[in-house]
Order: C-alpha cells, then structure tokens, then sequence
C-alpha cells in the first residue's frame, strides 16, 4: 500500500514571512502544504488526511466489510464516513452508514449526516433510528476543542472518548467493534478495563498517517460479547496490545 510519502522526497513548500502572519499559523501551513497525506488525500477525493487513518487501521484489522452498519461519531468533515461507505458497499445504496457532528458536512453518497451535538441527550436515539438497527461498529474521531491548557484538553477529550464507549456498550451488535481516538498515556485504566470485559481483544493502535509529532493515539475493541459485563475474575480478552 502507498504509504503516502512516495514521490514527495525533495518537494518543500515555504511559506514566506509576512506581516499579520503569526508564526505559529505560518507554521501549521507549511506542515499541511508539505503533508504527503494531505496532497493525496485532494488527489484520492477524500475529504481529510484523516480518512488515510481509518484506511491504515482497517487494513490491518479487517474492521470494516460489506453490509455492516457504521457510526461514525465526531465525523466533520466526512473522511471516515466516505471510507466506511466505500467498504461497506458495493453501491452508495447499499450502505448503512449514519454520521453525527455540530459542524455541518457537505453531503456524503450513502451516508446519513446528523447535525447535532452528540452530547445531546436526543442524539443516541436519532442516530440508532437513523441506521435503522443496532450498528457493527462505532467510530469515533471525537476531540474536544482545544483550549491551550494541556490537563484541561486532556480531561474534556477524555470525557468524549468515555461517552462514545458508553454508546458503543449500549448499542452494538454482539461481535461488533468499537474504533476511538485517544492520547498516548491518556487511556484511563477504567476505561481499559471496561472494555476488556466486553470485548474479546483491545489494542492501541498509531497507524502511519498518525503525524510523528502527535500524541494522538487510537483505542480499538474488537469482538463485543453482548450483553452484561462479566464480573471480576471473569477474564476479559488478551489485554491491550501497543502497536506501533
């Protein structure tokens, strides 16, 4: 698979210093006019780098297959979405995917967009009523917006992660898998053990469009058993696998 770096050696794009610039901005624009993934993501059609997350992590892990139903929380502005159609169906017709984000996204073919706050209380309703049955796997690219204080982004980040989970617990498929982003040291050890109880194997997974630089970090369940947690000493999967 094209790791997204082929052909971009040597290629530099700077941006020159201008007044009214910050040099933080300017920064954050030359990493994106240079970024192998964001070029082709413009060239592949997808709508963020981010999509080439979700590809990386599937290929490895085999998530995501025809006629499965798809949540895809936190989905401005459609990466995902536009990937989980494409292997979930043969047709944009045939998809069973529904999205939910408070920033709004440009239509997706074969994906249902919600426009609402996921931490709305009415939200987990509308989107189960959306896909029309219990989904085979929760996605959740969900952050909170930053704020520039570190522990505080991390605890509101966190929140989000925790609430997906809960989604997930409540509305699977037994067998289905639950995909959220996270941070590196960020996964609360309640978190970890909760799902190794319900799921069958948990993994942290830093697939290669994940920027070096970032501490951003993926949590994968696989394998939901369904029904009630099973009490301590009960096992819980093969723990959680680092993975590079």
């Amino acid at each position: 698979m094209n790791d997204g770096k082929s052909g971009d050696r040597g290629l530099s794009v700077r941006v020159k210093k201008k007044r009214g610039i910050k040099a933080s901005s300017r920064r954050w624009l030359e990493r994106q006019l240079n970024d192998p993934y964001v070029r082709r993501s413009k060239a592949e059609g997808y709508r963020s780098r981010a999509a080439y997350k979700l590809i990386e992590i599937d290929d490895r892990y085999k998530l995501l297959k025809r006629g499965l139903r798809v949540v895809d929380l936190g989905c401005a502005p459609g990466g995902w979405c536009q990937v989980a159609v494409q292997r979930t169906a043969n047709t944009p017709e045939e998809a069973h995917v529904v999205g939910i984000d408070y920033l709004p996204v440009d239509p997706i073919p074969g994906a249902t967009i919600l426009e609402m706050d996921f931490l709305d209380d009415a939200a987990p309703g509308l989107l189960l009523e959306a896909l029309g049955a219990a989904p085979d796997i929760v996605l959740s690219d969900m952050a909170a917006p930053t704020t520039g204080h570190r522990r505080t982004d991390h605890l509101r980040t966190m929140h989000l992660v925790e609430v997906a989970a809960d989604f997930a617990l409540r509305t699977l498929r037994p067998g289905g898998h639950f995909l959220t982003k996270t941070f590196q040291g960020g996964t609360e050890g309640e978190l970890l053990t909760l799902l190794k109880k319900n799921f069958t194997s948990v993994h942290h997974v830093k697939p290669p469009a994940s920027r070096d630089g970032s501490v951003e970090l993926f949590l994968l369940a696989k394998g939901f058993r369904g029904g009630r947690a099973p009490q301590d000493g009960d096992g819980g999967g093969d723990g959680a696998d680092e993975a590079a």
